[in-house]
């Protein structure tokens, strides 16, 4: 659900950042290795799309990093080279994926997602609770049977409250997990954003607010 793209030719850093967050992402973009582990030592990333031949601070450095420290991100590997013994070698040091470029824009999502599905804990991609229906390979939301025209971060907001399954999620989770680092924590964005979910899904009403502590379906 949220994904960092560290990639130092940036107009391609771009189109996949872009791509990424119209395929309901949070995304950030960095172009060189020292900011890959700043970001990442930063956030929670569930995944990180990781160009191996970054400036400043190799790829394989960042992948050595993450693999040391046990961390949950999962590491979708880029390189431009189409050798079986660099696949091998970047599998080797520790990631979970392997793409070469050029790539179908598709089957990077398509990638990402289920590296993001080995990151958490397993939830099905269907989820179901009062009446309520999101499937997250479709995208679809529906309510008794009507469909939501919900925006990306409403729907990432309603599926983080969903795989919750009752319990509370709180403000700092929701904004960690469903904006990105230029997110302002101060501006009310995820006040906003649930204020519109609410009116989309409608009476009666199904999100509470948990006082001093979050929100819960």
């Amino acid at each position: 659900m949220r994904v960092l793209v560290a990639e130092d030719e940036e107009v391609l850093a771009e189109l996949v950042a872009t791509g990424l967050r119209r395929a309901g992402f949070a995304v950030d973009t960095v172009y060189s290795g020292d900011a890959a582990l700043a970001y990442l030592g930063l956030h929670d990333y569930d995944v990180v799309v990781l160009d191996r031949d970054l400036p400043r601070v190799h790829g394989d450095e960042v992948a050595r990093a993450l693999v040391a420290e046990a961390s949950r991100t999962r590491i979708l590997m880029l390189t431009a080279s189409a050798a079986a013994e660099d696949r091998v070698e970047g599998l080797d040091l520790g990631a979970d994926d392997y793409l070469g470029k050029p790539f179908d824009f598709p089957e990077l999502v398509s990638r990402v997602r289920a590296l993001r599905r080995r990151s958490a804990r397993p939830v099905p991609p269907v989820l179901e609770r009062l009446g309520l229906r999101l499937d997250s390979v479709r995208r679809t939301a529906e309510r008794e049977g009507r469909s939501l025209d919900l925006s990306p971060k409403e729907f990432a907001v309603l599926q983080i409250l969903l795989e919750a399954d009752g319990g509370t999620v709180s403000a700092e989770e929701l904004l960690e997990r469903a904006w990105d680092a230029n997110a302002d924590p101060f501006t009310g964005a995820v006040r906003v954003c649930l204020s519109k979910l609410r009116g989309k899904l409608g009476e009666p009403a199904l999100i509470r607010t948990v006082q001093g502590v979050g929100y819960a379906l």
